[in-house]
C-alpha cells in the first residue's frame, strides 16, 4: 500500500504544478496530462486530488484557490527559522523555529493572509496554526513545505 500512496503524493504534486502554470478545463485534461507523464490517473482519482488541493472550478476550468506568489513571498523572508512542521490531529499544526523567532514567523503567517488559516499563536520557538479543515491543513503544510525548500 505505501506505494500507492507515494504514486497519489507524486500525482497530487503534479496537479498542483500543472495548476500553477494555467487552469485545466476538464478533469480528463489533467487525467491525460498525467498519463502522458507515466502516472496512473482516472477522472475519478484526480476529481477526489482536486479536493484534497482544495481547487476550484471557475469559469476558465480548475484552478488553485487565490494566494500565490506574492502571499509565499511574506514567508520566504523567515524560512530559514523554520525548523519543522507537523501536523496535531485534523485542523492544528505545530510548526517549530529557532530560539525566538516564532513570533517573527506568525507574524509572517499573519500577512500571508493564506485562506487556509483561521489563526495562529506564535511562542519562543513554536507557532501554533489554527485551520478550518482537515484538507485546508494540508493544502497550508504543502504551502509552507514550499517555503522551506
Amino acid at each position: 500500500m505505501p506505494h500507492s500512496s507515494e504514486e497519489q503524493v507524486l500525482r497530487r504534486e503534479t496537479i498542483r504544478q500543472l495548476l500553477q502554470r494555467g487552469p485545466a478545463g476538464t478533469q480528463q485534461a489533467l487525467v491525460d496530462e498525467l498519463n502522458e507523464r507515466g502516472l496512473v490517473a482516472t477522472q475519478s482519482s484526480v476529481s477526489r486530488d482536486l479536493k484534497e488541493l482544495g481547487a476550484i472550478k471557475t469559469t476558465h476550468g480548475y484552478e488553485l484557490p487565490g494566494g500565490g506568489a506574492a502571499s509565499d513571498d511574506e514567508l520566504q523572508g523567515v524560512a530559514g527559522f523554520l525548523r519543522g512542521v507537523t501536523p496535531a490531529g485534523p485542523n492544528l499544526l505545530v510548526i517549530r523555529t529557532a530560539i525566538g523567532a516564532a513570533q517573527r514567523v506568525a507574524l509572517a503567517l499573519d500577512r500571508s493572509r493564506w485562506p487556509e488559516m483561521v489563526g495562529n499563536i506564535g511562542g519562543d520557538d513554536t507557532v501554533f496554526v489554527a485551520t478550518d479543515s482537515a484538507a485546508s491543513q494540508k493544502i497550508l503544510l504543502a504551502k509552507i513545505e514550499r517555503a522551506r525548500s
